[in-house]
């Protein structure tokens, strides 16, 4: 799949090209077919296989740069895209969407650790299953468009897309103290498919459900584990 934007810019450099071509010579509209060609590259989408489960998926795909804490109760992941990355940006969890706020800001090099607070972005918060998730969109040196094609209120299924971000950018997600951070510094990740946390809680739940059972039924459930 490709995205429409990337279909328009496409179209675009191509008419571009031949009308230089044209105008003045066939070899001069090279650089804009070139470009054209990139657009395709960089709008594409391509289907993700979402994981099962009490997980929460990467909303980009890129390459993880921070997992660190953010407040007393929150961890952030932080995921540096580059132009090379598929932009479309995909929902954690599943859930509502409880709140969306955009902010305008400076625009760093979104590889910087400043670009969590200082850039532009937009910020998503999802709530559900007992759970909520908040990511930010951030502009970074290069993009400066943002798209959320959510809103307030919408319902999202778990590596749904949600929006996309043009052109290099940066992608931060905060998780409360129910998730185990899987993932660290360093590792790629795929929006949609790549796991980022385990629901924390969902484990303990699962072994107290365990304890309760008769011995036999203990048993079988470890020989299947």
């Amino acid at each position: 799949m490709i995205v429409a934007d990337g279909i328009y810019y496409a179209l675009g450099l191509t008419a571009g090209g031949l009308l230089v071509s044209y105008l003045a010579h066939p070899w001069l509209g090279l650089p804009l077919y070139i470009l054209a060609a990139f657009c395709i590259y960089f709008f594409r989408d391509p289907e993700r296989l979402i994981p099962a489960g009490p997980v929460a998926v990467s909303p980009a795909d890129g390459k993880v740069v921070a997992v660190k804490l953010e407040t007393a109760t929150q961890m952030r992941i932080s995921i540096f895209l580059n132009i090379f990355d598929v932009h479309v940006n995909r929902s954690p969890i599943a859930g509502m969407i409880g709140e969306v706020r955009y902010t305008k800001g400076r625009f760093h090099v979104a590889s910087r650790e400043e670009c969590s607070t200082e850039n532009e972005q937009n910020v998503v918060t999802v709530r559900g299953e007992g759970t909520c998730v908040v990511f930010k969109q951030i502009a970074g040196l290069i993009a400066r468009r943002i798209v959320f094609n959510k809103q307030t209120g919408d319902l999202v299924a778990k590596g749904e897309r949600v929006g996309l971000i043009k052109f290099g950018s940066r992608m931060d997600v905060l998780l409360g103290p129910e998730w185990e951070i899987v993932v660290q510094p360093g590792m790629r990740v795929l929006a949609g498919s790549s796991v980022i946390a385990r629901r924390s809680d969902s484990a303990r739940e699962s072994l107290a459900q365990a304890r309760e059972l008769p011995t036999e039924a203990r048993e079988l459930v470890h020989a299947n584990a």
